[in-house]
């Protein structure tokens, strides 16, 4: 049986609280043996990976360079795309649901490729004005919200 993918998206240069979110997400993912799949880099991403690693799950980043080594510490599997803000629409398509963390233009890029997609997005106290998002206050709800979203989508 394929395990669920979820992808999580957010600020490269988060709050603490948005980071501390985003480890939170990682962990609990991993300990419901989802995989994480995230941009690869610092910030929140490197939040997600890092609370997956920590809890043993697996890491996916979606690398925007060419270069695997840009990938952060607790990426488990980097994938170079070499196609910059472009790999957005790879991060998102490759969930089977999305977690949509606080962010900025990169991160909303991500959020309306995602429902363009069809993909459900679950906003972690964020994006609650998007058409479409449903929005979590809490690590625990989000990932809830996600898993359940990806199961009933037949992923």
């Amino acid at each position: 049986m394929r395990r669920l993918q979820i992808a999580v998206v957010g600020d490269n240069n988060p709050s603490a609280e948005a980071a501390r979110w985003a480890e939170e997400i990682g962990r609990l993912l991993a300990q419901n043996d989802a995989v994480v799949v995230c941009g690869g880099l610092g910030g929140a991403m490197a939040a997600v990976a890092r609370g997956a690693a920590a809890a043993g799950g697996i890491t996916v980043g979606i690398l925007p360079t060419y270069d695997a080594a840009t990938a952060n510490s607790s990426v488990t599997i980097a994938i170079p795309s070499g196609m910059g803000h472009g790999r957005n629409a790879i991060v998102v398509a490759s969930g089977d649901a999305v977690i949509a963390l606080p962010g900025s233009y990169g991160t909303l890029s991500e959020v309306a490729l995602a429902l363009k997609l069809g993909k459900a997005v679950i906003g972690m106290q964020a994006w609650g004005d998007v058409r479409g998002v449903q929005t979590a206050h809490a690590p625990t709800e989000a990932v809830t919200l996600a898993l359940a979203a990806a199961h009933r989508l037949g992923s």
